[in-house]
């Protein structure tokens, strides 16, 4: 079988079943094992499907979240993920570094691995803050209106209050990645500040565990290539030529 037709049968099995094994599609084309490894890996390559340990699965349509969760309970979910993310984002702070940290239970997982000398924040999130404070650090928190749901101060205000600053780093949260719609979020009070902070950094970092990817929160705060994205998720190879991506390990 040529090797277009048998990319072609392949990607059809998955459409009938979302996962499949290297053993089911070397039976269904008769082919080798090896020659089956070569065209999933191929088709990874290519944002086909993702190549997953003994063959492969579809890869979704990015969906649209609609339901903001509160902070209380983000900070329930993937905790053991959002560790890693937030050890290895902390270990990119340097001593003398002027940091902006975004809200949010992904960038508030970093602070404890934080053990940089002589480093100031500039922060809209509350919780942070107060975090940061009693570790010592310097911190300066940003003006604006406060957001309960997010425990991040927000809006027109806080926006104006970073045109003064010029950060040598920045991390962000976000609510999903999409490689049309960037990096997204759901109040435009939210997005406001993200993208105004971003752009008032050296480097930009956005912090994500799995559940982020290909998902579309209604407000755009920056395009793919804005940031580089931390995780410790096994990203499609999709994301991964659009923009750098450290690994959390």
């Amino acid at each position: 079988m040529l090797t277009e037709k048998r990319y072609e049968k392949i990607l059809e099995m998955l459409n009938e079943k979302s996962v499949l094994t290297v053993k089911e599609i070397t039976q269904a084309l008769r082919s080798s094992d090896a020659t089956t490894r070569r065209d999933l890996q191929a088709l990874d390559n290519m944002g086909k499907l993702k190549k997953v340990h003994g063959g492969a699965a579809k890869i979704e349509n990015s969906s649209f979240i609609k339901k903001e969760e509160d902070i209380i309970t983000r900070e329930n979910i993937n905790k053991e993920e959002k560790d890693k993310i937030g050890k290895k984002a902390a270990s990119l702070i340097e001593e003398n570094d002027f940091i902006y940290l975004d809200a949010g239970t992904s960038t508030g997982a970093m602070i404890k691995y934080i053990t940089a000398k002589n480093v100031t924040f500039v922060t809209n999130g509350l919780y942070h803050a107060l975090t940061l404070s009693k570790m010592g650090y310097k911190v300066f928190i940003t003006s604006g209106e406060a957001r309960e749901i997010t425990g991040s101060v927000v809006g027109s205000e806080a926006v104006k209050s970073l045109v003064k600053y010029n950060f040598t780093k920045g991390f962000f949260g976000t609510n999903g990645i999409d490689i049309k719609a960037g990096y997204t979020t759901y109040a435009e009070k939210e997005a406001l500040i993200k993208g105004a902070a971003i752009k008032k950094g050296k480097e930009a970092f956005i912090l994500s565990d799995d559940s982020k990817f290909n998902k579309i929160a209604p407000i755009t705060f920056a395009n793919i290539k804005d940031a580089v994205i931390i995780t410790s998720s096994d990203v499609n190879n999709s994301f991964k030529g659009k923009t750098k991506i450290l690994e959390a390990k």
